[in-house]
């Protein structure tokens, strides 16, 4: 199983907006250029984040996009399943069947199959469903408190210098 790069993209906006200011949502075109992707594909991969209520989209001349929850309530389940659907490793196409002609063992084996891919999906489920977007950034990042700026018009860099020249 290979994840599309279209997860990575979704947790890069969901990393830029877990430390976005809360009173200004992130310009479309600022998330599009920080990921070097056209601002269309941003959008479908954006509006797969909304309609699984990861995100909202803001209109208007300030508008853009926020995280519609917390951090520390978006899984990377949430974010999996939002960009690839439901985690499901095997296929079960029938070609068991079809290769061994139905026989008594093809029913066995197929059963076999499902029942050893259900239990990776239980697993991987209930592993992913544990992991937050905020563990994942206070680990990144060292910190126990996400820090928060205003992306449309400053860096992470920029902001954690200033935290650190000011404690200075």
């Amino acid at each position: 199983m290979q994840l599309t790069k279209g997860v990575e993209q979704a947790i890069c906006i969901i990393v830029l907006l877990a430390t976005q200011e809360s009173s200004a949502p992130l310009a479309s075109d600022e998330i599009s250029k920080r990921l070097g992707v056209s601002p269309s594909y941003m959008k479908k991969i954006t509006r797969k984040l909304v309609v699984q209520g990861i995100a909202v989209s803001v209109p208007g001349n300030n508008g853009g996009v926020s995280l519609a929850k917390s951090a520390t309530h978006i899984t990377m389940l949430d974010v999996i399943e939002a960009m690839e659907g439901p985690i499901q490793l095997y296929p079960d196409t029938g070609l068991i069947r079809l290769a061994f002609k139905d026989g008594e063992y093809a029913q066995k084996g197929q059963e076999i199959l499902k029942n050893v891919f259900s239990q990776g999906d239980r697993l991987l489920i209930e592993y992913l469903s544990k992991v937050t977007a905020a563990d994942l950034l206070k680990e990144g990042l060292g910190m126990s408190n996400l820090p928060t700026l205003n992306w449309n018009r400053e860096t992470l860099s920029d902001v954690l210098k200033k935290e650190q020249d000011d404690l200075k």
